[in-house]
């Protein structure tokens, strides 16, 4: 069983790291709009009557990275691959053969359930010779997502946002320490040799505003930021 919703995804920024246990409270201190992801991947392993369930769980920031990422631990000689994985208002499931809602959705309760955005979780199971039932299922594969994403150390993480700027030559060495200045990453830079750099930046949401104040003021409002 499959599901899905469309959204807009968020990138990572910065901030507070630690286990689930210790960062509690470290989203109410983050940015105005800041989530809680995964700092780092993280696997864990629990047995469940026999079977053996082994939870891997990554950070990621768009669905295409999820399901990269999903695929790159999938064990073809396991019972069942499960997952799910949540990126802003994006998200999608799989039970991977066990009967339906017994554990894409579970997994994926388990990422909302822990306050995470930005994540991804596969449960590879190995079938062990006791049939769990449906409830049993759900709780092993709920459980075991829940487990491996509470060992998991954490971090607030700011939206972005993205930034178009057209600038001519003369006024690369004004606009470019202003980029550097306001963390502002370019994703992108094309060239023409009569108008300038056309550029896509993207940088903390929070901070767009003021860098877009910043460039005019530095250019005499001959460059101007326009959102992506």
């Amino acid at each position: 069983m499959v599901s899905s919703r469309a959204g807009n995804s968020r990138a990572v920024a910065a901030a507070a790291s630690g286990s689930g246990s210790t960062v509690a409270g470290a989203a109410a201190d983050a940015a105005p709009g800041a989530y809680m992801t995964l700092a780092e991947p993280h696997s864990s392993v629990t047995e469940v009557k026999k079977s053996k369930f082994i939870a891997h769980a990554w950070p990621c920031s768009s669905a295409e990275e999820a399901a990269r990422l999903i695929d790159s631990r999938r064990d073809p000689s396991a019972s069942h691959n499960c997952w799910a994985y949540k990126v802003g208002q994006q998200y999608r499931s799989s039970d991977d053969g066990e009967p339906g809602g017994t554990a894409g959705r579970p997994i994926l309760s388990a990422i909302e359930g822990e306050g995470l955005d930005g994540v991804a979780v596969l449960v590879v199971r190995f079938y062990g010779g006791v049939k769990l039932g449906a409830g049993g299922l759900v709780r092993a594969y709920g459980g075991t997502a829940r487990d491996c994403l509470r060992g998991a150390a954490r971090v607030a993480v700011a939206p972005r946002s993205r930034l178009g700027l057209a600038v001519p030559y003369e006024l690369l060495g004004a606009v470019y320490p202003l980029l550097d200045q306001f963390g502002a990453s370019r994703e992108s830079e094309e060239y023409d040799e009569a108008s300038g750099v056309r550029l896509v930046i993207s940088l903390e949401a929070g901070r767009a505003a003021a860098l877009a104040d910043a460039v005019a003021d530095a250019t005499s409002g001959r460059v101007a930021t326009t959102e992506q």
